[in-house]
């Protein structure tokens, strides 16, 4: 089945904090399988990992990564599809004087190139790009 949801960084990271959100690993649980990571954020969650010094935390973070999220969670690439859609709207809210950090405006552009909903606890961040579908699972689901 294809990716709906696509996860940032926040969202990814959040299984393995101290105390992470019972309501992000409910979302989590309940969308397994409809769920992938933009590289870009495969990429800061590697780097993230291979910036520690050796030792436990280290070890762990490798562990999930690798054994957990890498076999069960897909990369989608930004790809010539996403790159295009990318140059559109960055050029478009430039002008308009709302320049957007060069990563997070990738990841939106993936998300878009995919038709998938953006899962992150940065919101707002997000809002100037048009007809991207945003999410936000550290607040509780209505209903």
């Amino acid at each position: 089945m294809k990716p709906v949801y696509l996860l940032d960084t926040c969202i990814l990271a959040e299984p393995i904090r101290p105390q992470p959100s019972s309501v992000v690993l409910e979302r989590l649980r309940e969308t397994d399988g409809l769920q992938a990571m933009p590289a870009v954020v495969w990429h800061e969650l590697l780097f993230g990992m291979n910036r520690l010094p050796e030792g436990a935390r280290k070890r762990r973070l490798q562990a999930y990564l690798l054994d957990v999220v890498a076999p069960s969670i897909p990369v989608l690439p930004y790809d010539d599809h996403a790159a295009w859609l990318h140059a559109d709207f960055r050029a478009v809210l430039e002008s308009r004087g709302q320049p957007l950090p060069l990563a997070d405006s990738m990841i939106a552009a993936i998300a878009r190139a995919n038709n998938c909903v953006l899962i992150t606890r940065n919101v707002q961040d997000f809002l100037p790009i048009p007809h991207l579908l945003v999410e936000n699972w550290f607040e509780e689901p209505p209903g």
